[in-house]
């Protein structure tokens, strides 16, 4: 089994670790900060420094199908470093932080858009919530209005476990319709936002409070069918000249 730094310390970059396989189905390490792709949350990219300076490039990390192993993708035409051997690994630190920020500004659009969610995607540059809505005509400068008022209240963002039992007793925590929360483990991860504004199951990386996503805007709404609404956010602030 992968240690997964990164669910208790996302802000950790770079860590030692022990190469427990390494074939053409990835690099397998016995610790990882690498985040799997999983969620909507795409695999961390970065580089593996071996002890004689060499270094393996990561293109990105996925979990085993048993989903208790996480492994690291090299580019193509890498050297790949021996069993045993202990690397460095070096996360992209620019576009994971990218993506700690986006995701946790998708919580707090959950929170504005008390909606249930039926899919999304986390990128560095954008992100999206799709939601199981009639309603059209969402305005743009008022929905970032009520999300930026969030951002700015700098709610402190914690996480807590519960058991595969209490979140079934408790339906409600559950925000997606179609991604169910990994269970089986016996028990499930939930990030919460202030002491009661947000609760959720999620295996993602976030902020360590909401001042840290910093200036986002809605950027689209999309129609995705009859009871479909796509909303992306977007770095930085509402273009004075965006239609509602």
């Amino acid at each position: 089994m992968t240690v997964p730094v990164f669910r208790d310390d996302a802000y950790l970059s770079v860590a030692e670790a022990t190469v427990v396989s390494a074939d053409e189905t990835g690099i397998e390490l016995d610790r990882s900060v690498f985040y799997p792709a999983g969620g909507g949350q795409p695999g961390d990219v970065g580089r593996l420094e071996r002890a004689d300076g060499r270094v393996v490039p990561i293109a990105t990390a996925v979990y085993a199908d048993d989903r208790s192993r996480i492994l690291l993708r090299p580019a193509e035409g890498a050297d790949l470093p021996a069993v045993g051997e202990t690397v460095v690994q070096h996360l992209d630190w620019d576009t994971r932080y990218r993506h700690m920020r986006i995701h946790t500004a998708l919580h707090l659009l959950s929170v504005v858009l008390p909606y249930p969610v039926t899919g999304g995607q986390i990128g560095a540059e954008e992100g999206r919530l799709d939601f199981d809505m009639t309603e059209g005509g969402l305005d743009k400068a008022e929905v970032t209005a009520a999300l930026m008022a969030h951002v700015r209240e700098d709610h402190p963002i914690t996480t807590e476990w519960i058991t595969d039992e209490d979140l079934v007793a408790n339906p409600g925590l559950v925000k997606t319709m179609k991604v169910k929360p990994p269970m089986g483990q016996g028990r499930v991860r939930l990030v919460r936002i202030g002491k009661s504004l947000d609760l959720q199951p999620c295996g993602g990386t976030h902020v360590r409070s909401t001042a840290e996503v910093g200036e986002v805007h809605v950027a689209k709404v999309e129609k995705k069918g009859k009871m479909n609404r796509r909303v992306r956010l977007r770095f930085g602030p509402l273009p004075a000249d965006a239609d509602a």
